[in-house]
Parts: structure tokens; C-alpha cells; sequence
């Protein structure tokens, strides 16, 4: 078994923790998902051949970029919430109000 880390863009809530959760669960050899929400951290593991290009393709398909996570990357200064507390601005992209 893999495991993959990536740094994604745009969560904060529960509700895009369980988006993010939902975009990568069914993927062919995805074992399991952990969201870290604070750090933006998910770790993907299970047989994942294809490697990282189908988890970052799916996770910007759900409206959250990503990237290959790495020892330095920390969240982005400008992925910050929208004033509403949510990144897609209260307009129920994520569902959290």
C-alpha cells in the first residue's frame, strides 16, 4: 500500500472535509482519505498506481486545487475564506454557511 500527500486549497469546514472525502473515496485503489483540516493536509492511501494525477484532477473537479504536498508547503496566504466564512463565497458550492 501508497500513501499520498497532498496540499489543498480552499477548505474550511466540515463540509469541504467531507467533499474532498467524497471526490476521492471512489477513485480505483483508494484505500483511504484523511483530511487535515487546519493545515489543509489530505493523505491518500491504497494501491494508487496512476500515482497523484487523478486525485489533483478530481479535487479541482470538486472546486478545491491541489497540489503534490512537500516537507515546506503550507497553506496559501491568498486561499483565504471569503468574508462569509466560506470559499465559495456562501453560494452553497460547499454547503457551509
Amino acid at each position: 500500500m501508497s500513501t499520498i500527500d497532498l496540499q489543498v486549497d480552499g477548505m474550511s469546514c466540515g463540509s469541504c472535509v467531507k467533499h474532498v472525502t467524497q471526490a476521492l473515496q471512489p477513485l480505483p485503489g483508494v484505500r483511504g482519505v484523511e483530511v487535515d483540516l487546519p493545515s489543509g493536509r489530505v493523505r491518500v492511501s491504497g494501491e494508487l498506481a496512476q500515482g497523484s494525477a487523478p486525485l489533483l484532477r478530481a479535487l479541482t473537479d470538486a472546486g478545491y486545487p491541489a497540489q503534490l504536498a512537500t516537507e515546506t508547503s503550507i497553506p496559501a496566504a491568498t486561499s483565504q475564506p471569503k468574508a462569509s466564512g466560506c470559499h465559495s463565497g456562501g453560494t452553497g458550492g460547499c454547503g457551509c454557511r
